[in-house]
């Protein structure tokens, strides 16, 4: 059975330089006393990287197709590392998405049956956004659009960028809304990285900015549009009743709530899909197996952040049916455009 992985990232030389030239935020440093690649996202906030990942995200061709075949996957979904694009000027973010989207597609020209691509966009000039989309997945054979939980000072469930989403929806492939460093000063505070990153912030922004996108209405404007989250959810399955709370119970007013054709559960259950990246936890994927079922459940690593061999074992392990297990590996890929 063939494994897809839904949650690989990758990056380029170019931006790397790029990266460590610029005097704003979000750029790389290196740490003065030991020499190590940080992510500066602002005066507030940083997150260590180090050369072992940097290496290992730069490696486009032998390395990480010995690490692919050493862990059992066939294909990896490549995206953008975080930061993604979005957080630069709009100018800026435009010419670097176009950049990094053609040098991806070379990429998967040299190995047409290991990668796929998800576009990078620049979200701040929406309509030239969705333009590229639709290059990527008319020209380049890209299958989707992978987009950070906030960006900045907004989040995408903000109309000014519905374009985008309808123009992913008219062409049948989803969004991928990946944590990247929270936006919500609470998060943001002394205790560092174990607070605002993969801990616990990056999965609480990022479950915040999927329930926006369920509240803005944008599934009843858009009904086949598909999202992606990580992590199995982001801890939404575990709330996948409780979110319903002001839509069920007779004392809440329709001013209580926005209005919606449909419940916040039946949204998380008909157009998200969730990926089994870095929550390698048997009670987590249970909980999201029983809330959403076997077939909104995507393969994904995070690779290289995450252990893809501690994946693997992850999921053989699970106490499901190897017909679930193959639904997971690659069987279900076939619901966001990705034939095995």
């Amino acid at each position: 059975m063939k494994r897809i992985d839904f949650e690989a990232h990758f990056i380029t030389d170019e931006w790397v330089s790029m990266m460590f030239e610029r005097k704003g935020y979000p750029r790389y440093v290196r740490d003065k006393e030991t020499n190590r690649c940080r992510v500066l996202w602002g005066p507030d906030g940083d997150e260590p990287i180090g050369d072992i990942l940097l290496n290992k995200l730069l490696d486009l061709g032998e390395g990480r197709l010995k690490d692919m075949d050493a862990f059992g996957i066939d294909v990896q979904v490549l995206t953008l590392t975080t930061p993604g694009v979005e957080l630069f000027d709009a100018d800026t973010a435009t010419e670097l998405a176009r950049k990094i989207n053609d040098a991806l597609s070379e990429v998967i020209k040299r190995h047409p049956d290991k990668f796929i691509g998800y576009a990078a966009l620049a979200p701040q000039n929406p309509e030239a956004a969705a333009d590229e989309l639709e290059r990527c997945v008319t020209e380049l054979g890209f299958k989707g659009w992978k987009t950070g939980s906030n960006y900045g000072d907004s989040y995408l469930d903000e109309k000014k960028y519905w374009p985008i989403l309808e123009r992913a929806e008219r062409l049948g492939v989803p969004v991928y809304l990946h944590p990247t460093f929270p936006a919500i000063p609470q998060l943001r505070t002394s205790y560092g990285f174990a607070l605002a990153g993969a801990p616990f912030g990056f999965g609480v922004e990022t479950a915040m900015s999927m329930m926006r996108l369920i509240l803005s209405g944008v599934f009843d404007e858009y009904p086949s549009l598909k999202i992606i989250l990580g992590h199995l959810g982001e801890g939404l399955p575990f709330l996948l009743k409780r979110i319903d709370y002001p839509y069920v119970k007779p004392w809440f007013l329709a001013d209580a709530r926005p209005p919606l054709e449909r419940k916040p559960s039946e949204c998380l259950k008909t157009n998200v899909f969730v990926t089994t990246s870095g929550n390698y936890f048997d009670p987590a994927f249970m909980c999201t197996y029983q809330a959403l079922g076997i077939d909104r459940i995507l393969l994904g690593t995070d690779y290289p952040y995450e252990d893809a061999e501690e994946c693997m074992e992850f999921l053989k392990g699970l106490p499901i049916s190897q017909e679930d297990k193959d639904k997971v590996y690659s069987l279900n890929a076939g619901q966001v455009g990705i034939g095995v």
